[in-house]
């Protein structure tokens, strides 16, 4: 992999720490929480419904403890460049961060985040609980522990149940093609049924809408379509096979689907687009993140309430994704930190997050007959997790991201081939080993 950045950063991070001892003139750090004595804890999360899941049970780990906590919620888009300034100084102002999925091998090899396992053997913190697909993406690497995992945001396929059952559409269907309209059939089935919906229904109701803004939303999108139809970034001996056959017929169904049944603004489209189609009624299916089920379900922010199911991707295979919780490598008081996490990361904790909509990353949570009560999708979000796939752990996983969507966006576009832009995804991909 490419070590170049990475070694400038963590040159960079070295003269920056050096700097600041000589001018301090003492390594000591202060104690968290300022002189008054009282201990505080500021974390840096991004502006998502799990963080408010969190931040409403504060005043209880307050009032266990005496510690304060502080979040700080951002937009995505500002969250990498202030994690970097901090960890480029010589004590970060935040005691714990959220690591995306795309951060971690950067994180990693810059050595920005702790180790825990010290921490997680003194505590006797069992990290069993966690689904394997989680740790393995934000937890894991390379046999150590960096980080807990917060909350997943696996994508899968969210759909509406009225008009997939609907039986004049699945009469009209199977008369046409000789074929069930079903959700569980191969990622061609399901382009098909699309573009069935589509014409049958016109501007009513497209058969799917996606998000083809570049670069994240189309790439996240499209990577579903790849794996479930057998594709992938790298095979077992770690050869480039993004532009295998596969890959190519998996964005050549993504090019279809999204020219012929997607509403004619879908090329544009990001979250927020995307979601307003379907919650108004405007859509049959959605690949989205699993976390949108709830969001659709309720009548105060859908019209469609009520109507929405979840189903692993035609073809079985979802890309999985999620966020972990670290300690920066220049924390105050990683004891203090990792107080914290224990106790956020808890059961009970964890439980009680689930049920307030959170997306819960312990298969103890996922199980549990109450959450299952409340929640009866979550079982099936486990099963998609447990088969689900991931973005590559690399240090240029943001660069990758840039490059796939900006040339999955040239074959929606019609300005290349499928095949002519994954050969560009495979070359740049190449350079940056």
């Amino acid at each position: 992999m490419k070590r170049n950045r990475i070694r400038t950063a963590a040159f960079l991070l070295a003269a920056v720490m050096v700097l600041s001892l000589a001018l301090s003139g003492c390594g000591k750090k202060s104690d968290a929480g300022g002189g008054d004595g009282k201990k505080t804890i500021n974390i840096l999360m991004e502006d998502v419904p799990d963080t408010a899941c969190v931040a409403a049970h504060l005043e209880e780990f307050e009032a266990e403890t005496g510690i304060t906590v502080n979040i700080e919620s951002v937009n995505y888009s500002s969250m990498h460049e202030k994690i970097l300034t901090q960890m480029l100084s010589s004590t970060n102002a935040y005691d714990i961060i959220v690591v995306d999925c795309y951060w971690v091998g950067e994180f990693v090899t810059a050595g920005w985040i702790q180790p825990l396992d010290d921490l997680i053997e003194s505590s006797g913190f069992d990290t069993s609980v966690y689904i394997d697909s989680m740790m393995n993406m934000v937890g894991e690497v390379d046999g150590a522990t960096y980080m807990l995992p917060f909350y997943n945001y696996m994508l899968s396929l969210v759909y509406r149940t009225d008009v997939w059952e609907d039986e004049a559409l699945q009469e009209g269907y199977r008369q046409a093609t000789g074929k069930e309209l079903t959700v569980n059939g191969t990622m061609e089935d399901y382009v098909e049924a699309c573009k069935y919906i589509t014409s049958v229904k016109g501007e009513s109701l497209a058969g799917a809408v996606m998000q083809g803004l570049r670069p994240d939303p189309i790439a996240m999108e499209w990577c579903n379509y790849l794996f479930s139809c057998g594709g992938d970034f790298y095979d077992d001996n770690g050869d480039i096979v993004i532009n295998s056959p596969e890959a190519v017929h998996a964005l050549e169904l993504y090019v279809d689907n999204m020219t012929n049944a997607a509403p004619s603004g879908a090329p544009g489209f990001g979250f927020d687009e995307a979601f307003n189609v379907i919650a108004q009624g405007g859509a049959a299916s959605y690949v989205t993140y699993n976390w949108m089920l709830p969001k659709l379900q309720n009548a105060s922010e859908s019209s469609v309430a009520g109507l929405c199911d979840i189903a692993p991707m035609p073809g079985g295979v979802s890309l999985n994704a999620g966020w972990g919780w670290a300690i920066p490598h220049n924390a105050p008081d990683a004891e203090l930190s990792w107080q914290f996490l224990q106790w956020v990361e808890s059961f009970d904790v964890c439980k009680a997050r689930a049920l307030d909509g959170g997306s819960p990353t312990r298969s103890d949570v996922m199980s549990d007959p109450e959450v299952l009560e409340a929640c009866p999708y979550l079982a099936t979000v486990q099963t998609i997790m447990e088969q689900s796939k991931m973005i590559p752990i690399m240090e240029d996983a943001p660069q990758l991201i840039e490059v796939l969507g900006r040339e999955l966006s040239e074959a929606v576009t019609g300005s290349k081939s499928a095949q002519e832009a994954l050969d560009m995804v495979a070359q740049e991909m190449q350079e940056m080993q």
